[in-house]
């Protein structure tokens, strides 16, 4: 990810929130001819020390974990908040459009779950993450569609390997702040989460 220095942050703990407040990632290999192969799913975010782990797991007829067990280093990649931001944020008017955005990338090296304990843990931790009354309801199905259920996907345990997290809110232009601030705040959902970012990290503006 290009990363110039005014958007890189190496704080591990905002690359961790972020994972976990947006966990729909894109999880990217390279198929056996080398072209790239996207899946998007939700992935679980483990500490463990001080790395990270994520687990996931692909329907069995999704060629990606394939591509995992012949090459398993990947790419998962998380997108946070975005929005447009006007050039009418500026004082003068020799401005131009752009996107802001908070995103992070994972180098990740993959190794396959595919027993079926090893599946309905995974499961349960993406249950925890996101609907954990559905846990009861999970047990209460029974063990014979449980196992038909897990049979039919194959998980994965991701070890980061390297990390970058980026949180694009024009930092350089300082002058612009003030009016972004009041402009994202009064926005959408996305925008007012950015607006919120831009307070968070002290971007008060002029």
């Amino acid at each position: 990810m290009y990363q110039p220095p005014q958007f890189k942050t190496d704080d591990p703990a905002i690359a961790a929130e972020l994972m976990r407040r947006y966990p729909f990632a894109s999880q990217v290999t390279t198929d056996d001819a080398g072209f790239p192969f996207v899946t998007h799913l939700p992935l679980h975010l483990e500490e463990k020390g001080s790395g990270f782990v994520l687990w996931g797991h692909c329907a069995k007829p999704n060629p990606q974990w394939r591509h995992l067990q012949a090459r398993p280093q990947a790419l998962a990649t998380f997108l946070g908040p975005h929005a447009y931001l006007s050039p009418s944020v500026y004082p003068d008017r020799q401005r131009v459009p752009t996107w802001n955005y908070l995103a992070v990338h994972c180098k990740v090296r993959a190794r396959l779950v595919e027993d079926a304990a090893g599946k309905d843990a995974l499961l349960k931790k993406l249950i925890g993450d996101h609907e954990p009354p559905y846990a009861q309801q999970w047990k209460s199905l029974g063990e014979e569609f449980q196992q038909k259920m897990l049979a039919g996907i194959v998980g994965f345990e991701l070890a980061v390997e390297e990390w970058s997290c980026k949180l694009k809110l024009n930092q350089h232009r300082p002058e612009a702040h003030a009016r972004m601030r009041e402009g994202y705040g009064a926005g959408g959902e996305q925008e007012k989460e950015l607006a919120a970012w831009m307070q968070r990290l002290g971007m008060e503006g002029k």
